[in-house]
């Protein structure tokens, strides 16, 4: 077997390995989902269907399998279907790069943290070609505030993401992880917790979810870029940003709470990531299901007047305090 094969079969099998992980994700969570909005807001729908409402997802995925694929009156056909697909195939790639065990990792490369940056802002491109192509006013709006929202909120996340690879020097998110192991003083949120909210709240904006899902706001432009799919088309965008949630919120776990690294030496394993990327994604199902959406306006004065500020500032006193 020649090198070019030994390397790739490990990467295909974390591929498909990946878009396993990514179904089950999103059928789990689309029931968790659904059963704490049941509680937050004394739903009786998600307790309904099947013993405590676990065959939910099933339906609604049948639901969105059985509708017709229709496709709008003087859309732009390539583009229309090329949106949701573009929108969903990267998210497989964000996957491959994070470390879920010490030798559970589908990817272990030197930029893992820089893969995952640059194929997650093809989200953005996949947006504004559903917006456009639809030839839905709504679909344009949708799109152009989805564009700004995501643009404006990615600067302060790199900022932060930038601080914690000056005081590692890698972009190795397995290095990083390491560096964070033995108990739980090393993890890198008591060492900067600036950049632990910051990354917390632009992560809320990078992908969409209340209280800022603005690109989304029913009572504004029904459903924003994605106003006019239907069947999977929808279900596509709809699985892609459950697979963006557990991105950022593993790559969050990597970045502040040690990854894989237990709290006392000794007990470091792929439960303890699990565990801290479950937590992270109940919080923000919890947000959503707790807090008003804020206003477009609002949305973009917290990111240009305290977010991105605020990075910039704990980036330079980062880089100050490594130079001295």
């Amino acid at each position: 077997m020649n090198a070019f094969l030994q390397h790739l079969i490990p990467l295909l099998i974390a591929a498909v390995a990946s878009m396993v992980w990514l179904g089950l994700n999103a059928l789990v969570w689309v029931y968790c989902e659904r059963k704490f909005a049941g509680h937050i807001q004394r739903r009786p729908g998600p307790f309904e269907v099947g013993p405590h409402g676990v065959l939910q997802p099933l339906i609604d995925g049948l639901k969105l399998m059985s509708k017709q694929l229709l496709t709008p009156d003087n859309a732009d056909a390539p583009l229309y279907w090329l949106a949701p697909i573009l929108s969903m195939v990267p998210v497989l790639l964000l996957y491959l790069p994070i470390p879920y065990g010490p030798v559970l990792t589908g990817m272990n490369i030197n930029l893992g943290l820089l893969l995952i940056l640059a194929f997650s802002s093809f989200n953005g491109l996949a947006v504004i070609l559903a917006g456009w192509a639809s030839n839905n006013k709504w679909g344009v709006l949708g799109a152009a505030r989805a564009v700004s929202q995501t643009v404006a909120y990615e600067i302060p996340l790199l900022l932060t993401v930038l601080a914690i690879s000056f005081m590692t020097g890698t972009l190795n998110l397995v290095d990083i992880t390491t560096m964070q192991g033995g108990h739980i003083g090393n993890w890198f949120i008591w060492k900067q917790p600036l950049a632990f909210l910051i990354f917390l709240v632009a992560m809320f904006g990078e992908t969409n979810r209340a209280p800022f899902d603005l690109a989304e706001a029913e009572s504004e432009l029904t459903a924003g870029f994605h106003t006019e799919y239907s069947s999977m088309g929808f279900g596509l965008f709809f699985l892609a940003e459950y697979g963006y949630m557990v991105v950022m919120c593993s790559v969050c776990s990597v970045l502040f709470l040690g990854g894989f690294n237990g709290p006392i030496p000794g007990i470091e394993g792929w439960w303890w990531m699990l565990l801290k990327t479950y937590a992270l994604l109940s919080f923000m199902v919890w947000v959503r299901w707790t807090f008003p959406r804020v206003r477009f306006d609002q949305l973009l004065n917290i990111n240009w007047k305290w977010l991105l500020p605020l990075a910039t500032f704990n980036l330079l006193a980062t880089a100050l305090i490594i130079k001295l």
